[in-house]
């Protein structure tokens, strides 16, 4: 039941999100009040990087469904935000859902194709589901970058170290 509605939430993002108009607009999604649902919604991610680090995988993934109903919450107030879409892609797909963390990653690279995360992050997508050349196609766009991204993402491809997703 929980699953169907993840899909259900995640869908209506999708296509509510369809129709906003192009934005270039850049930065962590935060506003001027206090903390905002894409920081607490980061600051979730940690902690559940933490708890997988641990093991404590049920933890993890309570965090990452939190987090991903703030970012959902983000989006809708700030819609086209790259760095956004690059979280929801994330925790959509550490959630089990490949499909739409690849839709967002995909949003996100729409509005900023040089995104280091989501070409990261994308690219260990398509490594997880074998879609090899699409992957070194995102290594490609990081190769100058000379960031950290890039060495991670090398590294999958390469096969000297296995991609936690």
């Amino acid at each position: 039941m929980k699953k169907i509605i993840l899909i259900l939430i995640v869908t209506l993002v999708l296509t509510s999100n369809s129709y906003a108009a192009g934005s270039s607009s850049s930065g962590s999604g935060s506003g001027s009040s206090s903390i905002s649902n894409y920081d607490k919604a980061v600051k979730l991610i940690k902690s559940a990087k933490k708890y997988e680090q641990k093991e404590k995988l049920d933890k993890a993934k309570k965090n990452y469904v939190k987090a991903q109903k703030f970012l959902i919450k983000s989006n809708d107030k700030n819609p086209n935000n790259a760095d956004t879409l690059n979280y929801l892609g994330f925790t959509t797909r550490k959630l089990g859902d490949y499909e739409n963390g690849e839709k967002y990653y995909l949003q996100g690279l729409a509005i900023n194709p040089n995104h280091k995360g989501i070409n990261e992050y994308l690219g260990e997508l398509y490594m997880a589901t074998n879609r090899i050349e699409l992957a070194k196609e995102r290594l490609k766009v990081l190769e100058n970058c000379n960031c950290k991204e890039f060495n991670e993402l090398k590294t999958v491809i390469e096969g000297t170290k296995k991609s936690k997703y």
